[in-house]
């Protein structure tokens, strides 16, 4: 289970940790330093050893920055997190900044003086980043200086021992082909370059066919990979994670090398060509290919898009995993629908109770992430995580949202469903009823191939947009298979992407509204890119969407007079889905319940 700071994370950390981070600064000759909250492997979710932006700030939000200097700092967070991050981080001590409007270079820009020297680790930047802050810094006649030893590890006394869990087969009756064919087909689309360089996380446990538990929530192992033209490979991992039956899974065409080898094999690479992703691979390796003479071709990680498209056995695997995990959710939101009205929990209960119901399948491996449980006011912040010290009770005439997933063999699932506690408010109820009908529009859409998600996103927000409101997050992204739930290349959001919804790939639907101190609503179903078929009359073959996530949503919230007849027809059907999968694995005062919230509207 995750090993992480949302429980003692506080405002004190700036307080405590600051003083310690400057101490190691001013050893090093350093007037600043860039911390980004990624770590070497470029992860969203962190080991607790890497989790730096947590443990200097306090701020445990999945995407942000920070910028120490000797008299001021700054923390970045992106629209999800401008509430979470003022309640987590000290302002006396930081500034909050947006992540995407400006960001560190306009920070930098703002306040660094000509002749300081700031420090950066080049081994948790990508290198587009570091040269966005590279320019801004050279504008103001500041440098930036990489580190060797950073001086936030050389001021974090106490910090984790780094993960070393096992790396385990994962089976071909989970992963539908077999390594030494996916090898073959990644090596030879590798164009010009002789080499890939992969660090990815989740492109060493799909590739080869392994599963981890190095990364918080993701059966990931941290590892790297040289894979050769001809298919051939070379896997860097820590001799204490390589279990016994490995070597005989990967075969003798794969050559598990010591994670301290890299740097040497790297080094090998003087003469060939190089494919390396820029968005996946840190400035380091970058500049140790550099060194040794390599040729650098800058591409997406070339197991990026395979992974993305989930063959036969991967979706059928998606199948089972979303309704075994929808039996859970609806044995969940029965609870909430009886008990839960009578004495309304809090949410650290709600969450309890929700894992206890997913760990009763007997088949959960983990959370797919740490389930955000939101009760009226703290619902608002739209990846919250409850924690004892912001814990609020659910009340009468309030919603509860509740975002959660499960990590199973066969599926990763993310599902959010609002529910209603107590008697809801008309405005609650008529926002409910623009979220899904932006949620409907998105499930029932027909597209074009090549067309992007997006393309698609202002489906979701159109109901929402009349109405003059919005949200501040994307409306979908990808998810893997018994791999992260947020997996790319595609998305669907309003920021561009090049990248075109293809068969196979599972993408989340998930738009929201959120009332500043007062409530939070989001649907999220997963659904998978359904192969292009024909429409009566039209003269293009269209994709689709099959909708995976099977849980009743919470018709009390829905206000039929604003639904079309469309809409109506296409939530019945939905929930007649629902009750004919999941009705079955309950028992009778539970399937019943499930049958009369999932009547014809």
């Amino acid at each position: 289970m995750r090993q992480s700071f949302e429980e003692s994370t506080d405002p004190s950390f700036g307080s405590k940790h600051l003083p310690l981070i400057r101490q190691a600064m001013a050893a090093q000759g350093l007037d600043g330093l860039l911390l980004p909250h990624e770590d070497e492997h470029q992860n969203e979710y962190l080991p607790a050893a890497n989790d730096r932006l947590a443990w200097a700030t306090g701020f445990t939000g999945s995407a942000g920055a920070a910028v120490i200097l000797k008299d001021k700092a700054a923390v970045f967070v992106d629209g999800r997190y401008t509430i979470q991050v003022r309640d987590q981080v000290d302002r006396s001590l930081f500034e909050i900044r947006d992540l995407v409007e400006g960001g560190v270079p306009a920070y930098l820009t703002e306040v660094a003086k000509a002749g300081q020297v700031i420090g950066y680790d080049p081994r948790l930047h990508s290198p587009e980043t570091l040269e966005r802050l590279q320019a801004a810094a050279a504008a103001v006649g500041a440098t930036l200086k990489p580190v060797a030893a950073n001086p936030l590890d050389e001021a974090w006394a106490d910090r984790p021992a780094q993960p070393c869990a096992p790396v385990v087969p994962h089976p071909l009756a989970y992963a539908g082909e077999d390594s030494k064919a996916k090898r073959a087909r990644i090596g030879a689309a590798l164009g010009e370059a002789d080499v890939a360089v992969l660090t990815a996380p989740a492109s060493m446990a799909w590739l080869f066919n392994i599963r981890g538990g190095d990364v918080i929530r993701s059966p990931l192992p941290l590892a790297q990979a040289i894979l050769n033209r001809d298919g051939t490979a070379q896997l860097f991992l820590d001799p204490a994670k390589v279990t016994e039956d490995l070597p005989a899974w990967l075969g003798n065409e794969v050559a598990l090398q010591p994670s301290d080898t890299l740097p040497a094999a790297l080094d090998g690479l003087k003469g060939k060509t190089v494919l390396i992703d820029p968005a996946q691979s840190s400035a380091w390796y970058f500049e140790r290919l550099a060194s040794a003479g390599a040729k650098i071709v800058r591409a997406m990680d070339p197991c990026a898009l395979p992974r993305a498209c989930k063959n036969d056995v991967e979706i059928e695997g998606s199948r089972k995993a979303h309704a075994r995990d929808g039996a859970a959710l609806t044995r969940f939101l029965y609870w909430l629908a009886t008990e839960g009205q009578v004495s309304p929990p809090d949410e650290l209960e709600a969450v309890t109770k929700l894992e206890g119901l997913r760990e009763a399948t007997g088949m959960l491996k983990d959370l797919s992430f740490d389930t955000i449980a939101g009760a009226g006011s703290n619902a608002a912040i739209c990846h919250y995580h409850p924690s004892a010290r912001l814990n609020q009770r659910a009340k009468l005439g309030s919603l509860l949202l509740v975002d959660s997933g499960g990590q199973y063999l066969d599926g990763t699932t993310d599902v959010t469903r609002t529910v209603a506690i107590g008697e809801p408010s008309a405005e609650m109820a008529e926002r409910f009823t623009l979220v899904l009908k932006g949620h409907l529009a998105l499930g029932r859409v027909r597209f074009p191939v090549g067309t992007t998600g997006s393309a698609l996103d202002a489906l979701a927000r159109l109901p929402l947009w009349m109405a003059g409101l919005d949200y501040d997050h994307g409306t979908g992204h990808g998810v893997g298979s018994y791999l992260g739930v947020h997996e790319g290349p595609h998305r669907i959001s309003k920021m561009p992407n090049s990248v075109a919804l293809q068969p196979g790939m599972v993408v989340s639907n998930e738009p929201g509204f959120y009332k500043d101190g007062e409530y939070g609503i989001r649907i999220e179903n997963l659904q998978v890119v359904t192969p292009a078929s024909s429409i009566a009359g039209g003269e293009r073959s269209m994709l689709g969407f099959e909708q995976l996530t099977l849980a009743p949503i919470d018709r009390r919230l829905m206000v039929k007079a604003l639904m079309s007849a469309e809409e109506i027809a296409q939530i019945d059907a939905y929930h007649a889905r629902v009750v004919e999968v999941i009705a079955p694995q309950l028992d009778a005062p539970i399937a019943n319940w499930l049958k009369a919230v999932c009547a014809p509207l």
